[in-house]
């Protein structure tokens, strides 16, 4: 039997630094994601997740970031093959409004939110987006290099 599921790193840039968001559920913390739709791509089984189990609607995909996944677990007796793919959203809403799925959520600076994710998967996953974010903020800017305008940002 093979499942697919579908959720996002979610975070917000505030002046004190990066949060994280997590979901609590059974005294399990994780980021927000669930089962793929009949005809819905990983895309919009993001968004839906996102929106669903915490009421944001305001969130920005950040391009390159996409990390999958898998495992096996036990279902009335049948292993399943689960494959979850995550990717990396960025919101400046943080006022979460949990579904009934959830018990509680948590916004975290990245050493927190490591220590806070319940599974292995959830803290490989995150590290991944915290190591992508820092590079990406390392980038350096591009510029003109014309004589004439040589430090107009391109």
């Amino acid at each position: 039997m093979e499942e697919h599921s579908a959720g996002a790193v979610v975070y917000t840039e505030r002046p004190e630094g990066r949060r994280y968001l997590l979901l609590e559920n059974g005294g399990r913390w994780d980021f927000p994601k669930g089962n793929m739709e009949k005809g819905e791509s990983e895309l919009q089984t993001v968004l839906r997740e996102v929106g669903e189990e915490t009421g944001l609607k305001e969130i920005e995909l950040v391009p390159g970031f996409r990390k999958v996944i898998e495992y096996y677990y036990r279902r009335d007796g049948k292993n399943v093959h689960k494959k979850v793919t995550y990717m990396l959203g960025r919101t400046q809403d943080d006022n979460v409004k949990i579904s009934f799925e959830h018990h509680g959520f948590g916004w975290y600076h990245y050493p927190q939110a490591l220590d806070r994710a319940s599974y292995d998967n959830s803290k490989s996953i995150l590290a991944g987006a915290e190591k992508f974010l820092v590079a990406e903020a390392g980038r350096p800017t591009k510029v003109r290099t014309g004589p004439s305008d040589a430090a107009r940002p391109i």
